[in-house]
């Protein structure tokens, strides 16, 4: 920083200087306002970053480049001025700019960086020109006071995230360029309440439109080839598979729809039901989780696997069916359903996934079926009102901590005959049960229990007794 100085809190950068050099203020706290000399053509990587005194900035016409995170967390940056010379903005040039509340982008930019604009709390409207043909990943990510945007026709690809967390965004237009919608492209858009995808869009990333609220329309372009919204369902389906990929509180989901995807429902928390159709085989990964208002669902007995997370967090879910065409019920699959006062496991699955009914808080019971071979790492755990569980002969493995903060279960039924054919080594955890637990096991094989280098010291001598199993448990 030796050629350059702070006077009176005003940067000071010699005359004839072509570029400012890689953090040349970085972090220079006293620094309000820089006068930068007409010979500039570029700023450097990280040249102001930090400067969070820093409230406005004037970039003569001479510059044609903001390297990345030139402003980076200028906090106190208020407006700043882009002139028709630039034609390359950084990624993350102005992220962290709370404090920026408009900036114009000249025709003259080609592109900007990933995170561009990423965090600029207080931008209320930017004007994208038409010269930019694609907005990169995160561009505009955690922009909360932005309430709509123009994307220009020459747009053909939106970013990873570029609009992610956008919460005050309540609508948006998806030009006929647009060819691709990239992962999470307007995640977190909870004012969002309606979308159109033109027929030109031949790729949408996952969860794309995932935690918008308040969405209720969705239209795809009839001219498209690759998705639809068949017959007004008021969800994006692709083509070619009958997957379901994203849905909203007003969707009705066609008999043609064979999967619903990942993340189809996610955050929909004035969804109150849903109708499943007989189509649908798979339930995707998260694919309802966070639906907080969804209190019931009936899943057809053409679905043959939940997948991991499918509904997890949905707090007001009080009952669930699963039918005998399930074989697998995946990680996480109904986490933290605190209401969830029953459940009824068909003798079809073979898998109960690790955190299954984790935080399932209201469920007093619970019948595992002899068709299940093992029961994953906490699948029960924090099962707080869980009084009894019975265990059928075919299991095999039991996960460490898979009744862990079961604070109410009293006895544990298990039907197994030989102890040594349980795989299982800490039942509880930390978190054992309050009161004593009596097991309950084959008359048989009382003894081969008590005598068990595992079962005869359980839980720490949480374990009241070993009984055989009586005929009412049959």
């Amino acid at each position: 920083m030796a050629k350059y100085k702070i006077k009176n809190g005003v940067g000071i950068i010699p005359n004839g200087t072509t570029e400012i050099e890689n953090f040349a203020f970085e972090r220079c706290n006293e620094l309000t306002s820089i006068n930068i000399p007409e010979s500039v053509t570029k700023v450097g990587y990280h040249a102001f970053y930090k400067c969070e005194a820093l409230t406005s900035i004037n970039i003569p016409e001479s510059v044609t480049w903001i390297d990345n995170g030139a402003f980076f967390n200028c906090k106190a940056l208020t407006s700043i001025n882009i002139p028709k010379s630039v034609k390359w903005i950084g990624g993350y040039a102005f992220k962290g700019c709370e404090a920026l509340t408009s900036i114009n982008i000249p025709k003259s930019v080609k592109m900007f960086g990933d995170s561009a604009f990423k965090g600029c709390k207080a931008l209320a409207s930017i004007n994208i020109p038409e010269s930019v043909t694609w907005i990169d990943n995160g561009a505009f990510s955690g922009c909360t006071a932005l309430t709509s945007i123009n994307i220009p026709e020459s747009v053909t690809w939106i970013g990873n995230l570029a609009f992610s967390g956008c919460t005050a965004l309540t609508s948006i237009n998806i030009p006929e360029s647009v060819t691709e919608i990239g992962a999470g492209a307007f995640e977190g858009c909870k004012a969002l309440t309606s979308i159109k995808i033109p027929y030109s869009v031949t790729e949408i990333g996952y969860s794309a439109f995932d935690g918008c609220k308040t969405l209720t329309s969705i239209i795809v372009a009839e001219e498209n080839k690759v998705y639809d919204s068949r017959g007004n369902c008021n969800a994006i389906i692709e083509t070619k598979t009958n997957r379901l990929i994203q849905g909203c509180t007003n969707t009705v989901i066609p008999e043609s729809v064979t999967e619903i995807g990942e993340y189809a429902f996610e955050g929909r928390k004035i969804l109150t039901s849903i109708n499943i159709p007989n189509s649908v085989t798979k339930i995707g990964g998260r694919a309802f989780s966070e639906c907080e208002g969804l209190t019931s669902v009936n899943i057809p007995n053409s679905v043959t696997e939940i997948c991991d997370e499918a509904f997890s967090d949905c707090h007001s879910l009080t009952s669930i069916n699963i039918p005998n065409s399930v074989t697998k019920i995946g990680y996480h699959a109904f986490n933290e359903c605190k209401v969830l006062t029953s459940i009824t496991i068909p003798n079809s699955v073979t898998w109960i996934g690790e955190y299954a009914f984790f935080g399932c808080e209201k469920l007093t019971s619970i019948n595992i079926p002899n068709s299940v071979t093992e029961i994953g790492f906490d699948a029960f755990c924090g099962c707080k009102a869980l009084t009894s569980i019975t265990i059928p002969e075919s299991v095999t493995k039991i996960g460490k901590g898979a009744f862990d903060e079961c604070e109410s279960l009293k006895e544990i039924i298990l039907f197994q005959t030989d102890p040594s054919k349980i795989k299982v080594s800490d039942l509880f955890g930390l978190g054992l049960p309050k009161a004593q637990i009596t097991l309950y096991v084959p008359k048989e094989s009382v003894i081969a229990y008590q005598e068990h280098w595992f079962w005869s010291n359980m839980f720490w001598s949480k374990c009241a007794a070993i009984k055989p199993i009586t005929d009412d448990m049959l």
